[in-house]
């Protein structure tokens, strides 16, 4: 039986691999419609890893997740390949700001759906916090009196990858287990056979179109998902819209040009992730230190910024690329850094915060019977978005957990609350 993945993203490569590596012989094809892969949140996200910052619903599947980072990156040298690393990440209390920065107030960043607070509040800190002078911090930390710095994790539940290392890593496998990709290319149509049963869709590619076999089909285009859904089934999107939104996030990515710190933090024995508020830092900077000694700096977002056409189409904005400069020399306390990169991403979002991943029965996928699909693992059509910043985390869980589904085995976590809302 084929299997059709449209979006090749973190969520569809993954998906892809833990469907080759149970089935060596299985027929899967990833479709991507951007002319450059991992053009938004699976090549421009921080890449930051937690196994227990996770409501009820994601926490099963977040738990798994990160044990999948960590058994691939034994298997396959993850820390040379893709920058594995543990990670201890800390809380940065800012109390006041120079006068350069007051270009802050009056702005709003929010971090995720917590409405200006950082996603760190779901940290599971112990209630002894150590005292502030026996916290290690990184080397290039430029602290002020009055910061103050508290640790939210450094018992290896928290961790760093970069982003399109580890997806072009999962990809690379993926093509050589026999998987094929198709891009740019997009799905046109989807066709059914005399028993009204999914038996094949059309892909655009290269001018020319090809029918493929496929009686399974796997959304996994991110904040694209409900476009593609609307394209591929009108009517039924006509009666149900998938409830994802896009979550629009900036970063930079630094180098300091002090070669002794960059050394010293080489030489560390875990990466820093700093979750930084306060003063009139009128949002909530998230700061990587990453194991090539880079810094990524993001933390501005938006849920009003427009969808654009492709991934690869997404401009960022230059004053929020200022404002994350300005937090840049913050932290650094100076200007001598060169700037590797500006991004700009967008994080597919539900209005709860958890991600849908489900396969859609046929009654909710279709009216009539020429529409029908197939039951357990022998078809159907499948759904997977709204992670949010979480999705590098966790997408290794979600792709073995999406696996299982799309080939009707047990499921390795619970993912029974990331249904319809």
């Amino acid at each position: 039986m084929a299997t059709v993945i449209i979006g090749a993203g973190i969520i569809g490569v993954s998906t892809a691999y833990y469907l080759a590596e149970n089935d060596a012989t299985a027929d899967i094809h990833l479709v991507e419609t951007t002319d450059r892969l991992f053009a938004s949140a699976s090549g421009y996200a921080g890449g930051f890893l937690a196994r227990d910052w996770h409501a009820p619903a994601t926490a099963s599947l977040a738990a798994l997740s990160f044990d999948q980072h960590t058994a691939l990156a034994a298997k396959y040298d993850g820390a040379s390949r893709w920058g594995y690393a543990l990670s201890t990440a800390l809380s940065y209390g800012v109390p006041g700001m120079s006068d350069d920065d007051k270009r802050w107030q009056g702005r709003r960043g929010e971090d995720w759906l917590r409405r200006g607070t950082s996603r760190s509040t779901s940290a599971p800190v112990d209630a002894s916090p150590a005292p502030d002078k026996d916290i290690k911090t990184p080397a290039w930390l430029h602290r002020k009196n009055g910061d103050r710095v508290d640790v939210l994790a450094d018992d290896g539940t928290t961790g760093q990858v970069e982003p399109a290392q580890f997806c072009q890593f999962l990809l690379d496998t993926c093509l050589a287990r026999g998987v094929q990709l198709h891009q740019p290319a997009r799905v046109t149509a989807v066709e059914t056979d005399a028993a009204g049963r999914m038996s094949s869709v059309t892909v655009e590619e290269g001018g020319k179109q090809t029918r493929l076999p496929c009686t399974r089909l796997v959304l996994t285009a991110g904040a694209w998902t409900p476009r593609v859904f609307a394209e591929l089934f009108p009517e039924e999107a006509a009666r149900r819209n998938l409830p994802v939104s896009n979550y629009a996030g900036h970063s930079l990515v630094v180098r300091t040009n002090d070669t002794a710190k960059r050394e010293e933090e080489a030489e560390a024995v875990s990466c820093f992730a700093l979750f930084a508020a306060g003063g009139s830092l009128q949002y909530c900077p998230e700061i990587f230190g990453r194991a090539n000694g880079t810094l990524y700096l993001a933390g501005l977002n938006s849920s009003t910024m427009p969808l654009p056409e492709r991934a690869s189409d997404a401009t960022p904005d230059p004053a929020l690329l200022d404002d994350l400069t300005a937090t840049c020399r913050r932290v650094l306390g100076s200007d001598d850094y060169e700037v590797l990169r500006t991004g700009l991403c967008h994080r597919p979002a539900t209005p709860w915060g958890a991600p849908l991943v489900l396969r859609l029965l046929d009654e909710q996928l279709a009216a009539t019977s020429e529409e029908q699909s197939m039951t357990g693992g022998a078809g159907g059509v499948f759904v997977v978005a709204g992670h949010g910043p979480w999705g590098i985390s966790m997408g290794p869980g979600t792709g073995m957990v999406l696996a299982e589904l799309v080939q009707g085995r047990p499921l390795s976590a619970d993912v029974s609350q990331l249904g319809f809302h």
